[in-house]
């Protein structure tokens, strides 16, 4: 059981509270706390009061459900601050594991990883293929690499993964001014913007991937914040994403038919250009 202290005896919902946070320095700016039992009752209010006060918050309980809830609702307001690990405390392996993924979320490694994915592997690809594509034949060659819109405007809560995501399209130009003049090669990228796929689809549904190291990574929005990107809301059930001009998301099929146009002769004259595919997102 851990315990916390509060700044002050005002609650985190009087009025006050909020004036005290621009005054009163963070009593956790910097930590990493590992929360037992956070899935509900005390440990919950534990885990969004350290939240409050600067921490990373660590929300172990047993059930999944109410773990992934709290967790959630720290990240709709502060973005990046709390991680459910889910599992029995009286399992020797789960604690190993709780701590070894508590040191991972204090650290630099979702940064570095988020940087390989999105950068070092493109690049390591197109390195690997250069002695074919660095051909003087006259054959048409195409690199294609996937951005996103959070790479050309930021978004909130992403650094690292607006970071990367512009790192690519600096890579693709470079790629196109390099080996446009000599090989012919050309060199685009294309920047999504909302795609129905399980990345954007709701976390709690409990999508993830499983990393080399064994290493499960959630995927997929929190319910409250896609809610807000979907319009919805008490009065309004149905879907309206207000902030795209054609009111849905794109299918896997349309984005997939921008890669191939991108890619086919019709597009033999497009050299090193950010190509935006939004539905008019953004404009």
């Amino acid at each position: 059981m851990c315990t916390a202290q509060s700044r002050s005896a005002v609650s985190l919902g009087d009025p006050r509270a909020e004036r005290l946070q621009k005054t009163l320095p963070l009593l956790q700016a910097g930590q990493v706390a590992i929360i037992t039992g956070a899935g509900q009752g005390i440990g919950a209010e534990a885990a969004r009061l350290f939240a409050n006060e600067g921490a990373k918050v660590v929300v172990a309980d047993i059930d999944a459900e109410k773990a992934n809830a709290v967790a959630d609702t720290i990240n709709s307001a502060k973005a990046d601050r709390a991680l459910a690990v889910v599992g029995d405390v009286l399992d020797g392996n789960y604690i190993t594991e709780l701590v070894k993924k508590t040191a991972e979320f204090g650290n630099d490694k979702q940064w570095e990883t988020m940087l390989a994915v999105h950068n070092t592997a493109p690049f390591q690809l197109v390195r690997a293929a250069a002695p074919y594509f660095r051909v003087k034949d006259q054959e048409p060659r195409v690199v294609i690499n996937i951005s996103s819109t959070s790479g050309i405007h930021g978004n909130a809560g992403q650094a690292n993964y607006a970071v990367a995501k512009a790192g690519v399209v600096g890579l693709t130009r470079t790629i196109a001014k390099e080996w446009g003049p000599a090989f012919g090669v050309r060199a685009n990228t294309i920047a999504f913007g909302f795609v129905t796929t399980r990345l954007t689809a709701a976390k709690e549904e409990g999508a993830f991937v499983t990393m080399p190291d064994g290493t499960k990574v959630a995927l997929g929005i929190p319910g409250k914040q896609l809610a807000t990107k979907k319009g919805e809301n008490e009065e309004v059930a149905t879907p309206t994403y207000p902030d795209i001009p054609l009111r849905r998301p794109a299918t896997p099929v349309e984005a997939a038919r921008a890669i191939l146009g991108v890619a086919s002769p019709w597009f033999s004259y497009v050299n090193g250009e950010t190509i935006r595919v939004t539905g008019g997102r953004n404009m």
